[in-house]
């Protein structure tokens, strides 16, 4: 561990010189306290990230650093590691298009393919070359991926397309990848889809949303739906129903760059919510959120069925109270129980605080 701290005070001291001749800079931390499972052991993790950016007109490169630490509270056992988040180059083409080489945490649609995954300590990023058109029209994101061990026993290749458009009260994401992946020697190929839409009725206090995604590999399909309304009663309160369905084959995004835990996973852990779900699962959920000055409230309850199962129940239940601190800070207290289809309930606590100076 000794070791791991001397590299990342090295590493963290290069780059605040680093970030001292940047035109811009920036800093976040976010510290969790997990206290789930039966209690008798906690752990606390701290995400500080710093990142800076450097450009012109027409160009710009931007870099972002994750530092974690993360301490065991049974005996005290600590680990620490520093990773890239963000490290890329973009300029302009002729006026109508940006070229962007690196690493570059994206967010597509409902981010039920590409998403950030913020919950997690260590984040989801895109590596490659994506070129973005924007127009009037519609904006357009295309990207090319690759990763290679070295020896090409392990290998993706990645190819993705996102159209986004937006206009009035209703806005629609559409993204199409196309994967070919190398693992242990054996080569799979799939073509994922996703398309979001979403529309505010009643003048805006009614946002409707609609998410549907496929994933097909050879004779395999596989496929997801989620819809789902939210009603805001007044400023403070909200109101909010939904339905997620799985095909006879489940689904996965095949990338894992997504904001739902794999199925047979935990998703709690990794994404903070309940995650994919398994084939012809339904998911029927009801929530809402309540505002109260520096303080919200919100709870959500999950019933999870198998339309060929009848004797098959699962139920969860998330409760978040957060509370503001300043323009800067945000505290929340995360709690979980799910029995997971068994009837047992499995408990997580977490307790976050959010920093931005």
């Amino acid at each position: 561990m000794k070791k791991n701290l001397q590299t990342i005070l090295v590493v963290a001291l290069g780059l605040l010189t680093t970030v001292s001749y940047a035109q811009d800079w920036g800093i976040d931390s976010r510290t969790r306290i997990d206290m789930s499972g039966d209690g008798d052991e906690m752990s606390t993790d701290q995400r500080v990230t710093l990142g800076a950016a450097w450009g012109g007109s027409d160009w710009g490169i931007y870099l972002s650093t994750d530092v974690n630490y993360t301490i065991v509270d049974a005996d005290l056992a600590a680990t620490a590691d520093i990773a890239v988040y963000e490290a890329y180059a973009s300029t302009n083409l002729f006026g109508f298009a940006n070229l962007t080489v690196g690493r570059m945490a994206k967010e597509y649609g409902s981010g039920t393919w590409v998403s950030t995954n913020d919950w997690a300590a260590t984040r989801n990023a895109v590596e490659g070359m994506l070129f973005d058109i924007n127009n009037d029209f519609v904006d357009l994101d295309f990207g090319l991926s690759q990763r290679d061990n070295g020896d090409g026993s392990e290998m993706l290749d990645l190819m993705w397309l996102n159209a986004s458009k937006s206009s009035g009260d209703w806005s629609v994401n559409l993204l199409y990848s196309d994967i070919m992946g190398v693992s242990g020697g054996v080569t799979t190929e799939a073509q994922g889809m996703g398309l979001d839409f979403a529309y505010a009725a009643m003048g805006g206090a009614l946002d409707l949303n609609v998410s549907y995604n496929t994933l097909t590999m050879g004779d395999n399909e596989m496929d997801f739906m989620d819809l789902s309304g939210t009603y805001s009663v007044n400023d403070d309160m909200t109101l909010t129903a939904g339905r997620a369905s799985y095909g006879e084959n489940g689904f996965n995004d095949l990338l894992g760059l997504g904001n739902r835990g794999w199925y047979g996973t935990n998703s709690w852990m990794s994404h903070g919510n309940i995650g994919h779900l398994g084939a012809n699962e339904e998911n029927m959920y009801v929530g809402g959120s309540y505002s109260m000055g520096d303080f919200t409230l919100s709870a959500t309850v999950h019933n999870v069925t198998n339309t060929e199962d009848d004797t098959y129940e699962r139920a969860a239940t998330e409760v978040t109270v957060g509370y503001t601190l300043s323009d800067n800070a945000s505290l929340s207290y995360k709690m979980v129980s799910d029995d997971g289809g068994t009837g047992t309930d499995a408990n997580y606590n977490w307790l976050t605080l959010t920093v931005t100076p």
